[in-house]
């Protein structure tokens, strides 16, 4: 937990189940230093499809139960019928785990289109609703702060939001973004619209300079004009690309708190020692 002007804000970060069994130990070892940082959460994904739904579980409740940190474990809709999603809610609520990510989920390699679109639960509101009245979850969802890359409209995609939070959501995890002022516009709309739930912001530390890319595939967000100015900078200088990319991250991190956020959330790709330097450059910064 972060304390700024009397307002304490939650402070969190996501790492992702390896894809071989004989991985497992590097993210345990990652955890057991991440734990050192006292993070309020920390949030596993889930495979597509559900590919790695098992090593998600595995991992959430070693969060919980040996790490000693809360666990936000994330659950898809695609790929789950209501069998396999009353199981993996038993299975949370007998490991201790709480808090559950609610996303749709992106279409499998291996799925067909067709099997796509007759798919059980269409969208993460309707595994929202399973799991609140399943449990007693603590349920965030996800948000586009640059409209989510499906959505039509920026108004069309915020509707959907406040659905899902009078579904049943009870906290916001923003899609990773690099421009705060699109955050801060985002969280009036937020606002203008009644959704009154926590929004944790999403950041993630550009490091490599191939990194973006797929990084802005994935989220729709935008790169402003600093930033892409450093992945010019040091586009063949890896050393000084990480150094440059995470001292953009902790800028923007320090803004945020600054500006009021609820909670910032470290996509750190497993990387304990990118998410220690924001973290203590923060702390040091405020203190």
């Amino acid at each position: 937990m972060i304390e700024c002007n009397g307002k304490n804000i939650e402070f969190s970060c996501e790492v992702f189940p390896p894809k071989r069994n004989e991985d497992m130990y590097d993210i345990y070892k990652t955890l057991d230093e991440i734990k050192l940082l006292n993070p309020d959460f920390i949030s596993v994904t889930y495979g597509a499809g559900g590919s790695n739904s098992k090593r998600t579980a595995q991992i959430a409740t070693y969060i919980q139960n040996i790490s000693e940190v809360e666990a936000l474990a994330h659950v898809t809709a695609v790929g789950v019928n209501p069998e396999k999603l009353a199981c993996m809610l038993e299975e949370f609520e007998r490991k201790n785990v709480r808090r559950i990510l609610a996303l749709r989920g992106d279409k499998p390699r291996d799925m067909s289109d067709e099997d796509f679109k007759e798919r059980y639960y269409k969208y993460a509101s309707d595994i929202i609703k399973v799991i609140k009245d399943n449990g007693n979850f603590k349920i965030a969802a996800a948000c586009y702060p640059e409209k989510h890359p499906e959505a039509s409209t920026v108004a069309e995609d915020i509707k959907y939001l406040k659905e899902k939070v009078e579904i049943g959501a009870d906290e916001l995890i923003t899609q990773m973004f690099f421009d705060n002022n699109k955050f801060y516009d985002f969280m009036d709309k937020l606002g203008a619209a009644n959704v009154n739930v926590p929004v944790h912001a999403g950041i993630m530390p550009i490091t490599a300079a191939n990194q973006l890319g797929t990084s802005v595939a994935l989220s729709g967000s935008s790169v402003p004009t600093e930033l892409s100015n450093i992945i010019a900078k040091y586009s063949e200088d890896p050393i000084s690309m990480r150094k440059a990319g995470v001292e953009y991250a902790i800028r923007q991190t320090e803004d945020l708190i600054k500006n009021g956020v609820d909670g910032i959330h470290i996509y750190c790709m497993n990387k304990f020692d990118v998410t220690r330097e924001i973290y203590e450059a923060v702390v040091y910064d405020l203190t």
